[in-house]
C-alpha cells in the first residue's frame, strides 16, 4: 500500500509545487497573485491547444515536438497572464486582491471557452479531449526505473516535468538566498521605497518576478493534464489545485525548498480520503471531512507561525501593497 501510495502522492503534489514556487517568487516582490488558479488553467489549455493541433496535423507524432510544442504554448499563455496582472497591478496600481480574483475568473473562462471549442471540433460524444500520444511522450520515465524494484518505483518512476519542478524549486531557493538578484527582489518585497532609493528598479523586478512566477505556475497546469490526467482535458476538471498551491505558500513559509516537502505532504493529504475509504470503508460524510485535511493543516501552520512571530516565518512586509514612488 505504501509503495503504491507514495508515487501517487508525489504525482498529485507536483502541480502544487509548480504553483507554489511561482507564487512564492511573485510574493517575494510584494505582489499577492490570487490569479494563480486561473494562470494554471490557462497554462494547461494553452498546452492542450498546441498538442491538439500538432496531433491533428501529423499521423506520426515525434516525441521531441510533442513535448516542445505544448511546452512552449503553455509558457506563452501563462506568461501573457502574468503580463496582464503585472500591467494592472504595477503600472496601473490596481488592487491586487481584486485583480487576482478577476484573473482567476478570466483564466477559467478562457480555458472553458477554448476547451469547449476543441471538443466541438472533435465531434466527440464525451465532453472531453484525449491527447494520448502527447501524454505518452510527457509520461516517459527513466529507462532503468523498472530494473531497480521498489527503489526505482519510489524515486525514478516520474516524468521529466516532476524532476523539473523539484529542480526549479531548489534553484529558486538558491537565487533568493544566495544571489544579488534574490537580495534585490526580497528588498523590493520588504520595502520598495528603500529599494528604489538604493537604485533598484522596483517596477522591473515586480514585472519579472510576476511573469516568471506565472510561467512556472502554468507548467503545473500542463503537468496536471499531460501527466496526472493522462492527456484528458475536461472543462472545470482542474479542481481546487490552484487554491491549494496558494495555501502551500503559507505552509512553506515562503521558502521554495520547503515547498517540495509541503507539496508531497499536500498530495498525500489530498489522497487521504481515498485511501481511508478503500481500507476502512468509511461513509460519504467521513470522506468529505478527510478532504478538508490540506486546508486544516494550512490553518494550523498559519496559527503556529503567528504565535511564534519570527520574522523569517512572516510574509514580505509590503505584500499586497501598491507602490507609489511619489510618496517616497
Amino acid at each position: 500500500m505504501i509503495v503504491e501510495f507514495i508515487p501517487r502522492a508525489v504525482v498529485q503534489g507536483i502541480p502544487l509545487l509548480f504553483g507554489s514556487t511561482g507564487e512564492i517568487i511573485t510574493e517575494k516582490s510584494g505582489h499577492l497573485n490570487l490569479g494563480i488558479p486561473g494562470i494554471m488553467y490557462v497554462g494547461a489549455i494553452s498546452g492542450v491547444i498546441g498538442a491538439f493541433f500538432y496531433e491533428q496535423s501529423t499521423p506520426n507524432v515525434q516525441p521531441f515536438l510533442a513535448v516542445l510544442i505544448p511546452l512552449l504554448c503553455s509558457v506563452l499563455g501563462s506568461f501573457l497572464m502574468g503580463l496582464i496582472y503585472s500591467f494592472l497591478t504595477v503600472t496601473l496600481r490596481a488592487n491586487q486582491n481584486v485583480t487576482g480574483l478577476a484573473l482567476t475568473t478570466f483564466g477559467v473562462g478562457i480555458g472553458n471557452f477554448f476547451g469547449g471549442s476543441l471538443i466541438k471540433l472533435t465531434n466527440s460524444e464525451v465532453p472531453s479531449i484525449v491527447l494520448s500520444a502527447t501524454s505518452r511522450c510527457f509520461k516517459q520515465t527513466l529507462p532503468f526505473a523498472d530494473k531497480l524494484g521498489v527503489f526505482g518505483e519510489l524515486f525514478f518512476s516520474y516524468s521529466f516535468l516532476a524532476y523539473a519542478a523539484i529542480l526549479i524549486a531548489f534553484i529558486a531557493a538558491y537565487i533568493l538566498k544566495k544571489t544579488r538578484v534574490g537580495l534585490n527582489l526580497r528588498a523590493v518585497g520588504e520595502n520598495p521605497a528603500t529599494a528604489d532609493a538604493a537604485g533598484i528598479n522596483v517596477g522591473r523586478y515586480k514585472y519579472a518576478a510576476t511573469c516568471i512566477g506565472s510561467v512556472i505556475a502554468g507548467l503545473g497546469g500542463l503537468y496536471y493534464i499531460m501527466d496526472y490526467a493522462c492527456g484528458v482535458w475536461s472543462n472545470d476538471g482542474f479542481g481546487d489545485r490552484g487554491w491549494l498551491a496558494i495555501a502551500l505558500v503559507i505552509f512553506a513559509i515562503w521558502k521554495p525548498d520547503f515547498g517540495i516537502i509541503g507539496s508531497f505532504l499536500f498530495g498525500a493529504l489530498y489522497l487521504l480520503y481515498n485511501i481511508v475509504y478503500t481500507y476502512m470503508k468509511i461513509g460519504f460524510i467521513e470522506q468529505e471531512i478527510f478532504k478538508m485535511a490540506p486546508y486544516v493543516v494550512t490553518i494550523l501552520v498559519l496559527i503556529a507561525i503567528s504565535m511564534r512571530r519570527k520574522r523569517e516565518f512572516q510574509p514580505p512586509a509590503a505584500l499586497g501593497l501598491p507602490y507609489f514612488r511619489e510618496e517616497r
